[in-house]
C-alpha cells in the first residue's frame, strides 16, 4: 500500500509539471520552426530570431519593459525593505491598520487599479498644468512600484519573523559598531528575503499588462502590451522567439540565485 501511494504521488507531481511546462515547451519548439503557421513536419530554422532582430518596435518594447522592471526592482525593494523593517522592529500608533492596508492592492483587480491610477495621474497633471504627464513611462514606473511594494514588504517581513535578534545583541556586546552589526550580521541574514522580494518585484513589473496598457502614451509600449497588440493584428512566431529568449534568461537567473541562496532556510556549512 505504501509503495502504491508513493507511486501515485510521483505520478501526480509528474502530471502537474507536464501541465505547467508542456505549453512553454511547445511554444519554444515552434520558435525554431520554419513554418509561420506551425505546419508539420517540423523544419528547424532560425528565421524568426532573424526577423526578431529586425523588429525594432518589438525590441524597443522589450527594452522599455526591462529598464522599467529594473528601476522598479531597485525602488520597490529599497522602499519595501525599509517599510518591512519598520513594521517588524517598531511599535507605533496605527501600525495594524497600515499593515492591513497592504492587502487591498493585491486583492483588488488590476483593471480597477489601472483605471484609478489613470484618473489620478490625469487629475495631478491638470492640477499642475501639465495634462500630458497623465500617461508616460514615468507614470508606468510609479504604477509598477505601487503594485510591487506590498509583495516586497510581505516577503521581507516573513524573513524578519524568523530573524534572530540575539545575534545582533551578541555582536554589539562583543564590541561591534552599529555599522559592523548591520553589514556583517543583519545584511547576510536578510539577504535571501531581500533577493526573493527583488525577484518578485521584477516579475510583477516585467509581466504587468493592465497598468502599462492604461498608462502608456501613444506610440510607446511595454513588451506585454506590444505582444497583445501584435496578437490582435495577427500572430507571428517572432513572439515565440522573444518569449523563448525571456524564458531562457529568466530560468538562468533563477538557477544562479538558487545556487547561492536557499530561500526559507540557512545555507549549509558545506557551501
Amino acid at each position: 500500500m505504501r509503495r502504491f501511494l508513493d507511486g501515485g504521488i510521483r505520478l501526480y507531481l509528474v502530471l502537474v509539471l507536464i501541465f505547467l511546462y508542456l505549453p512553454i515547451l511547445v511554444m519554444a519548439l515552434f520558435a525554431f520552426n520554419r513554418s509561420p503557421l506551425y505546419g508539420l513536419p517540423f523544419e528547424f530554422d532560425l528565421v524568426w530570431f532573424e526577423a526578431l532582430a529586425g523588429n525594432k518596435r518589438l525590441l524597443q518594447a522589450g527594452w522599455n519593459s526591462v529598464w522599467i522592471a529594473l528601476a522598479n526592482t531597485v525602488i520597490a525593494t529599497t522602499l519595501g525593505t525599509m517599510a518591512a523593517v519598520a513594521f517588524g522592529r517598531y511599535t507605533f500608533r496605527g501600525k495594524t491598520l497600515m499593515q492591513a492596508l497592504l492587502f487591498p492592492p493585491i486583492a483588488i483587480p488590476w483593471l480597477v487599479i489601472g483605471t484609478a491610477m489613470l484618473v489620478f495621474f490625469f487629475w495631478v497633471g491638470r492640477s499642475v498644468g501639465a495634462p500630458g504627464m497623465a500617461r508616460g513611462l514615468h507614470a508606468i514606473l510609479l504604477g509598477h512600484v505601487a503594485l510591487s511594494l506590498p509583495y516586497v514588504i510581505f516577503v521581507v517581513g516573513a524573513r524578519l519573523n524568523d530573524y534572530p535578534k540575539a545575534l545582533e545583541e551578541a555582536a554589539a556586546t562583543l564590541g561591534a559598531t552599529p555599522w559592523q552589526v548591520f553589514r556583517r550580521v543583519s545584511v547576510p541574514i536578510l539577504a535571501p528575503g531581500v533577493v526573493a522580494a527583488a525577484l518578485f518585484a521584477f516579475a510583477v513589473s516585467f509581466d504587468q499588462f493592465v497598468i502599462s496598457y492604461f498608462l502608456a502614451p501613444p506610440g510607446v509600449t511595454t513588451l506585454p502590451v506590444e505582444i497583445y497588440t501584435s496578437i490582435r493584428k495577427g500572430f507571428t512566431p517572432e513572439i515565440n522567439a522573444i518569449s523563448t529568449i525571456i524564458i531562457a534568461v529568466s530560468m538562468g537567473l533563477m538557477l544562479v540565485v538558487a545556487r547561492f541562496y536557499r530561500f526559507g532556510g540557512e545555507r549549509s556549512g558545506n557551501e
